[in-house]
């Protein structure tokens, strides 16, 4: 059962030379290959180890990569037709930093079509169920790292958030999924969808193994111009602190639009960081109600500039007749991308169109200023600012696909953090009536992911659901 254990554990169990990396990637294997007909976690698995001995701390353990980014000689798909039969000739900085560190990998996880979607289901290659309840979504874009993460079909993945895309996951999935500060992990070798809100970090079961991948993947990289030049800290050495007078900031203002089970959730949170002897207090994001309108003009803009290079003509699929190239691009993309993103493209094209800039996407922008300068604000006074990750539990499979407004409120709580660029953490808080995880959202300022291990790693040690994740 060594697919159920957390990444840490497996490390000194490696280390005490009590297993091998072999036997982990087979138990892992194994569990895909019993759970993964029903829950659809993976595009791509990779059937064999391929060895590594780089020696490093992971050892050969495996990890599991959300499928838009890049592994050399591995198919990115971007869960798209379009791209359904490209292979990778480069490695991802943040995959190399794996290698490098001896990491595996077990496979190429399923997502929303180029990360856009909230549940998993406009992928290519069909909805992934969430492993609590298969007649439910798992969230998204990465909805199948969080299953695969949740069900024990890996040990740990990573993943990308463009508005919520790990953290909102992580909550409905049962785990923990952190979005770090806006470039502190490169984003090279990630297949972009809007590119000022791209971030990748880590999917884990424990505050712990996110924090062990933080260490990783985390640093300066030239072939990334968003890259920051800060120094990495050793995250580990932020878990298990003693957090009396954290000053705790709580985002209640947002209390009365959840489900009666997340509210629950959130009171018990609160009465945790009281208990651990935080000083907790109500604040208030005026500008953070127009959040989502915003994200929805800024990264369909920037999506459509970075789409238009799939068009049949140096990679991916290819229209098979068309009479001139006018006519090739329109029926390449015409029949190589799904409903979601071709919403998104011309909802993208039209903000920016001539006309139309200055009234959209030029207030967009300034609108994003006003929202990082409420966060700025908060934070000279308070260490961590908390809310729920999602309004409600993961909600049916297909319940919302034909309601693309109900489907985009799904990240009415992360959105925030993206367009402000800083780091936001996702752990379990709760589990609803339905027997269905909720998540608790922390947020600290950029490069301030210490507050955020400090906060996490106290409440986990509270509150947890690592004995209550299906991984039977």
């Amino acid at each position: 059962m060594l697919y159920k254990k957390s990444l840490k554990d497996l490390i000194e169990l490696i280390d005490k030379n009590e297993i091998t990396a072999k036997e982990i990637y087979e138990s892992v294997l194994d569990r895909i290959r019993t759970k993964d007909r029903d829950i659809n976690a993976y595009v791509t698995v990779f059937e064999e180890l391929e060895p590594n001995d780089n020696g490093g701390l992971l050892k050969g353990i495996p990890v599991a990569v959300k499928d838009n980014m890049h592994i050399k000689g591995k198919r990115t798909t971007c869960s798209s037709k379009i791209l359904e039969n490209y292979t990778a000739i480069f490695d991802a900085t943040a995959v190399s930093k794996l290698k490098n560190e001896g990491a595996s990998f077990i496979g190429k996880t399923n997502l929303d079509e180029f990360a856009m979607g909230s549940s998993t289901e406009t992928s290519y290659f069909g909805t992934t169920h969430n492993p609590w309840d298969l007649s439910k979504i798992p969230g998204g874009s990465s909805g199948g790292s969080t299953a695969a993460v949740a069900s024990g079909e890996a040990v740990c993945a990573v993943g990308s958030d463009t508005g919520g895309s790990i953290r909102q996951p992580a909550a409905l999935c049962g785990v923990v999924g952190l979005k770090p500060t806006y470039g502190r992990v490169s984003r090279y070798g990630l297949v972009a969808f809007a590119s000022s809100l791209d971030q990748i970090g880590p999917i884990t079961k424990t505050v712990e193994d996110a924090a062990i991948l933080m260490n990783i993947i985390s640093g300066k990289d030239e072939r990334d111009s968003t890259s920051a030049n800060v120094d990495v800290d050793d995250f580990m050495q932020y878990l298990n602190n003693d957090i009396s007078g954290l000053k705790v900031g709580v985002y209640d203002k947002v209390f009365k639009d959840c489900s009666r089970d997340v509210q629950r959730s959130m009171d018990d949170s609160i009465d945790i960081f009281k208990r651990l002897g935080c000083n907790v207090r109500s604040v208030d994001l005026p500008n953070a109600k127009y959040a989502v309108s915003d994200y929805y003009i800024i990264a369909p803009a920037e999506a459509s500039s970075n789409l238009e290079r799939y068009d049949g003509v140096k990679y991916g699929i290819r229209a098979d007749v068309f009479d001139d190239l006018k006519q090739m691009y329109i029926k390449t993309r015409s029949k190589g991308f799904g409903d979601e993103v071709k919403r998104r493209i011309m909802l993208g094209t039209y903000v920016l169109s001539s006309g139309y800039y200055d009234a959209y996407y030029l207030k967009a922008q300034k609108l994003r200023g006003l929202i990082k300068q409420d966060f700025d604000n908060l934070f000279k006074d308070f260490d961590v600012i908390i809310s729920p990750t999602t309004p409600t539990e993961a909600f049916e499979i297909g319940e919302k696909s034909n309601n693309p407004l109900q489907m985009y409120l799904s990240d009415i709580f992360t959105i925030p953090a993206n367009l402000a660029a800083i780091p936001a953490i996702s752990i379990p808080c709760g589990v609803s009536d339905s027997n269905l995880p909720l998540g608790l959202q922390i947020m600290s300022d950029v490069f301030r992911e210490d507050n955020i291990f400090k906060a996490a790693s106290a409440f986990e040690k509270e509150f947890n659901l690592l004995d209550k994740l299906p991984l039977d």
